[in-house]
């Protein structure tokens, strides 16, 4: 794979340096990110990363780039993380940090209708939380928000 078009992301420092109010919370998220990649045993390194979306205390959608441990690894990920269950998506089918957060929600949400309808979980997105009825509906409700709030004015939607 090619490096993926950088225009839609900054470094964590540029992202402080502009909006400054949100520094701390985003970098505790870009530091969940790089945890949560780096647990992986495919993940060899982590060679670069970039902020695509950083809400503090919220969602962060990061673009790491990563040394793969094995072949077959993409070295190009978006890792989510945030005040839901962190996943990491492949760049190819998502090559904006937007398209990123709206392909996690869509696969959160299959998880959360697999969980609700009692469904095996075998072909859903790994989730790190007990698939419960009580996780579901909370998870659900953060989704909700994710694309009735902050979609939207990620994308400029509100107001308009």
């Amino acid at each position: 794979m090619q490096s993926p078009d950088l225009t839609a992301v900054r470094s964590l420092a540029d992202f402080i340096a502009e909006i400054p109010a949100e520094a701390r919370g985003v970098r505790l998220l870009a530091d969940r990110a790089i945890g949560y990649i780096s647990s992986f045993g495919w993940c060899g390194a982590v060679l670069e990363y970039y902020v695509g979306i950083g809400v503090a205390n919220v969602i962060g959608v990061f673009l790491v780039h990563v040394e793969p441990a094995q072949s077959g690894v993409d070295d190009w990920l978006w890792v989510v993380v945030g005040d839901l269950p962190p996943a990491y998506l492949v760049v190819d089918d998502n090559p904006t940090p937007t398209e990123a957060l709206e392909s996690y929600i869509v696969e959160m949400r299959k998880w959360v209708d697999a969980v609700r309808s009692g469904a095996a979980l075998d072909d859903v997105i790994p989730v790190n939380a007990a698939p419960t009825t009580e996780f579901a509906e909370m998870l659900a409700a953060r989704l909700d928000y994710l694309s009735s709030v902050l979609l939207p004015e990620i994308r400029g939607d509100l107001g308009a």
